[in-house]
């Protein structure tokens, strides 16, 4: 399965998940795990933030669909229910916030991909849903989700228990400006899949994770190959 930092077509997520993602918030998909899809690039359609340097996510409900009768979603309240009562992914992602917060069952792990470019997406890693509440936001109510990095990547028979030291995450920000820098290729040999985010000096001989200038896009042959050597 994908590490965090990985750098992942499009059809590619939709591939390991076994679903086309056409929302960006998807509960369970019939798994043990959730989905979540975010962006904090300009012009995103919705406030998704990042906190603690990348270990906490803001992550902002997702509106009604746009119609004849609701042209203009973002003028109206996210919803709880569809029209019939069933619950929106909204209701199903508060609901399963509070019954955590009120000690009825555990976090719900979620796995979050971020937007790097249109069809391109990086595997921000596991989280855990562990709030959920309303606030204002230009006129109308929206949901925002609060979601904490675990630090034991676990998934049950799916994946090895692997553990991720938090500092070793690389903010979205971090993310941008390399993949902007870099033009979206490995800077040792210029292919543009198969991609990772790679410390530069490894983050096991002090290497940053909060700086660009510390992080380049490798290919998985460079990357595989660099391991832990200083060059």
């Amino acid at each position: 399965m994908f590490q965090p930092g990985d750098v992942i077509p499009y059809l590619e997520v939709c591939r390991a998940e076994g679903v086309s993602l056409q929302r960006g918030m998807n509960f369970r998909l019939g798994r043990q795990y959730s989905v979540i899809l975010m962006s904090v690039r300009p012009g995103a359609p919705y406030g998704d933030r990042t906190e603690d340097e990348g270990r906490i996510l803001i992550y902002e409900g997702h509106d009604v669909s746009r119609s004849k009768v609701n042209p203009n979603p973002k003028t109206l309240d996210q919803p709880l229910f569809t029209p019939s009562g069933k619950p929106t992914q909204n209701g199903l992602f508060v609901e399963a916030a509070r019954k955590y917060v009120e000690g009825l069952a555990p976090p719900e792990t979620v796995r979050v991909y971020e937007k790097i470019k249109t069809g391109i997406w990086a595997y921000a890693g596991l989280f855990k849903l562990v709030d959920a509440w309303q606030e204002t936001r230009a006129g109308r109510k929206v949901f925002k989700f609060r979601l904490e990095l675990l630090q034991a990547q676990r998934l049950s028979a799916e994946t090895k228990t692997r553990d991720l030291n938090l500092s070793r995450v690389i903010p979205t920000a971090v993310k941008l400006e390399v993949w902007k820098r870099d033009k979206g290729r490995c800077v040792k040999c210029g292919r543009t899949d198969n991609l990772h985010f790679d410390h530069i000096l490894p983050f096991s001989k002090g290497g940053s994770s909060l700086v660009a200038d510390n992080i380049q896009l490798l290919c998985a042959r460079h990357n595989i190959s660099k391991h832990d050597k200083i060059e």
